[in-house]
């Protein structure tokens, strides 16, 4: 006889932690996340449902299938995968577990989620991050993004924290991790890359605060500067000519 764990009925949907990449649509008009491993090449929105990443038709998640979203309990649990190299520019979420869910000691594996809150951990450099920026690879159609901040933004195609909160929809909240205080800000909007045709969103977004307001300062300061050196560069070197 084999015995089966009791069918939970929680007042509440359980909560949990995991880590994935930000990604942009190629576009430039839709946000959301990839997995680190498993189901990594599907993104997916701020509220979506699992489905079966090695094409069966069930529903996940599947008790004789790994298929589903997974999470763990504890946030310090999903903070040590961002120590692993591969992991170390993704970022954490807060999610709520919505649907059907299995229960492990570590964690869930269930069929639907919320993404409640998106921290974003320093920029490569060290500083605080006030933008999300290409980080050089990705999905069919889409970008992954990774942690920056005003100083490092430069020329990449990127959007500010808020913009990324924004395009992600559905209520999510994109807060930034630590950093260096003298780069501090949550948000920004460094608009794209050098192409003014590539600009994701020339515009600030609305409702913010003073932190927001100087970190927005701080990344236009920054791509102003990138401007002029290019065009210094430019300037001298048609005065060689």
């Amino acid at each position: 006889m084999r015995l089966r764990l009791p069918e939970e009925r929680p007042t509440e949907p359980p909560t949990g932690f995991k880590i994935a990449h930000p990604v942009l649509s190629q576009d430039g008009t839709r946000a959301g996340f990839t997995g680190v491993s498993l189901g990594g090449a599907l993104p997916y929105g701020v509220v979506a449902d699992a489905s079966c990443v090695y094409g069966r038709r069930h529903r996940s998640p599947a008790r004789r299938c790994d298929c589903g979203f997974h999470c763990v309990h504890e946030r310090a649990t999903a903070e040590a995968l961002l120590c692993v190299a591969e992991h170390r520019a993704a970022v954490l979420l807060d999610i709520t577990v919505l649907g059907a869910y299995i229960r492990f000691e570590l964690g869930f594996r269930y069929a639907r989620q919320r993404v409640r809150t998106a921290t974003v951990g320093p920029c490569a450099c060290g500083a605080r991050a006030v933008a999300l920026a290409d980080a050089g690879w990705g999905r069919p159609g889409w970008r992954a993004l990774a942690a920056a901040c005003a100083g490092c933004v430069r020329g990449r195609t990127s959007v500010s924290l808020a913009t990324f909160a924004r395009l992600a929809g559905d209520g999510l909240r994109v807060v930034a991790g630590s950093g260096d205080p003298g780069e501090s800000g949550d948000s920004g909007d460094p608009g794209d890359s050098g192409d003014p045709a590539a600009t994701v969103d020339p515009g600030l977004p609305e409702g913010l605060g003073v932190p927001e307001l100087v970190a927005e300062a701080a990344l236009l300061q920054a791509r102003l500067d990138w401007f002029q050196s290019r065009l210094a560069r430019l300037e001298g070197g048609g005065a060689q000519q």
